[in-house]
């Protein structure tokens, strides 16, 4: 009973400790934006919105909604955004194909061939991102001919010092829109400006180095008794690393897998450094800078990569979930 008594005493206390802390805390954070928003009042800093509806006055060389100089900050941002998430969204495929392959490629019977792997995995990674951003953009595409001079690739692919022009699909009729010369420039077709090229590269790239240590680790971290019962089955080696390996290595690559992920898109902020018009670019910057409303614009633009990466995260445990139970 007085055992009992202390205990509910002890909580009942703990309790009101609690409680008494979050209040204080409560207190301080109130009067700090109290205090800072009566500071941006008087300095005529903007603490709202009102800014959003109003003319931009700036061209935005990417943007694959309709946008020109005289569109909203608003339109803006969802330039910026959509910008965003296209570069995530190419980077995360490419990234996790090459990744893949490299990884696999590591633990080839072949030496030439994992030694490749391996010296991939060590350089890439090793090197700072920003560098290699900076290497593509400014050593490789802008040391590019002119137009007249593009490279060529199979599939009426160019590229040249303006960026990569490929085939774009069109509707009416459905077909493809070829990249013709004409003139001084290419016509028809889609333009990946330098800016997009180096940044999608180089995290490509640079995050496949990362996925590929953790598909090595996730395959060499399943049981060998496992592709011995697989052989003493009579199954190949490809399908014994389809079937067997594969399926039970995803339990253990998903989960770091998931960082990567979200690394990549976090990571495409610094398309800032080479002018490329993403969120933090064109929303962070140029917004920023022309309506001095520091704290609404950081605080969206936080909000959104806090919104996209704990979306992510749910999407591949869900996934990561899904694989569990199949394996069971």
């Amino acid at each position: 009973m007085l055992s009992g008594a202390l205990r509910r005493s002890s909580a009942a206390h703990s309790a009101l400790v609690q409680i008494a802390f979050v209040l204080c805390l409560g207190v301080l954070v109130y009067e700090a934006a109290a205090i800072a928003l009566a500071h941006m009042r008087a300095h005529h800093i903007p603490t709202d919105f009102g800014f959003w509806n109003q003319r931009a006055g700036f061209d935005i060389d990417q943007h694959l909604i309709a946008y020109s100089f005289t569109s909203t900050y608003g339109r803006a941002f969802f330039v910026g955004l959509l910008n965003t998430l296209v570069v995530a969204a190419v980077g995360v495929v490419f990234a996790s194909l090459l990744g893949f392959a490299i990884g696999t490629a590591r633990l080839s019977q072949n030496v030439v061939v994992a030694k490749f792997a391996g010296f991939y995995v060590e350089a890439l990674r090793n090197v700072p991102l920003l560098l290699q951003i900076l290497f593509w953009y400014n050593g490789v595409l802008k040391a590019l001919p002119a137009p007249r001079a593009s490279l060529a690739f199979p599939g009426h692919i160019f590229l040249n010092d303006r960026g990569l022009f490929v085939p774009a699909p069109t509707l009416s009729p459905p077909g493809f829109s070829l990249p013709v010369f004409h003139g001084f420039n290419f016509t028809g077709g889609m333009k990946l400006s330098p800016e997009f090229v180096a940044l999608t590269l180089s995290l490509i790239l640079y995050t496949a180095a990362f996925i590929a240590e953790i598909v090595r680790a996730g395959i060499a971290g399943v049981p060998k008794g496992q592709s011995e019962a697989a052989a003493a089955l009579d199954l190949s080696v490809a399908q014994t690393r389809k079937f067997v390996v594969v399926p039970q290595a995803l339990r253990l690559i998903v989960p770091p897998l998931t960082s990567q992920y979200l690394n990549l898109f976090k990571n495409s902020s610094l398309a800032v450094f080479i002018g490329y018009p993403d969120l933090v670019q064109v929303f962070a910057g140029t917004v920023l800078n022309q309506t001095g409303a520091a704290v609404p614009v950081i605080a969206v633009t936080m909000a959104v990569y806090l919104f996209v990466s704990l979306l992510g995260s749910l999407a591949m445990n869900l996934f990561n979930r899904r694989i569990a139970g199949a394996a069971h």
